[in-house]
């Protein structure tokens, strides 16, 4: 059912140096603005950075990755090792390399094959969950795959088409990073009504909206099916 990640919130504390952090450091070219937040674009999907003036809030303490064309990876480093205390992971062949954002995100940078130069989209997003089984019926339930799980199953890697989910029981993963509380995503669904139908019995809330349908996960994080 989920084809595309459309966008990921973040609660920040100061809405003008969080988002000159990520126009600055990242290059990232901003979609819109006002007063409570601001928009940004990772490729096809938007970053947002929200004041907590409202509901639903960003997500506090997200890892979340970003993908990097490989030839660029090295520049990537060499800028950014001046200022962060960068720590990189290799997973296969690919490099990824982590570092803090001001409102202590985990910002991950990865290579991809991808030919478009800079940062050209985000491909992981990591929600702490209470309860893994619980979490994984009700993204499973949303057509997303199991392609992973940690050796004490604290954690799951779910995958749809070109990002994943991870989801952690409460723990410190790879670069002391967290998953994140309370996170608002998006998510493109051939049929947002069908898509509630699928997870309506296991959601906390629904709400509908001009352009989607939001729900409540289990753990709290809200999910907006939009249809694309």
């Amino acid at each position: 059912m989920i084809s595309a990640l459309r966008w990921l919130a973040l609660e920040v504390k100061d809405i003008d140096h969080a988002s000159a952090f990520y126009r600055e450091r990242l290059a990232l070219d901003t979609v819109r603005e006002s007063e409570s937040e601001v928009v940004l674009s990772a490729g096809e999907t938007d970053l947002v950075l929200r004041r907590p003036s409202a509901i639903p809030r960003g997500g506090l303490h997200t890892h979340y990755a970003l993908s990097i064309p490989a030839s660029e990876y090295d520049d990537w480093y060499e800028q950014l090792a001046g200022s962060f205390d960068l720590d990189e992971h290799t997973f296969g062949s690919a490099r990824s390399l982590y570092f803090y954002d001001p409102d202590g995100n985990c910002v991950e940078l990865g290579e991809s094959d991808g030919e478009e130069s800079g940062v050209h989209g985000m491909f992981e997003v990591v929600l702490e969950v209470e309860e893994l089984a619980r979490a994984e019926s009700f993204y499973t339930d949303l057509g997303m795959e199991i392609v992973d799980q940690g050796s004490e199953r604290r954690r799951t890697r779910l995958a749809a088409d070109g990002f994943a989910l991870e989801l952690w029981e409460p723990h410190l993963g790879l670069a002391d990073a967290r998953g994140g509380v309370h996170v608002d995503l998006g998510v493109a669904v051939g049929d947002p009504k069908a898509t509630l139908d699928a997870v309506v019995e296991s959601v906390r809330s629904v709400e509908r909206l001009d352009d989607g349908i939001r729900v409540r996960d289990p753990d709290g994080h809200f999910v907006t099916f939009v249809e694309g």
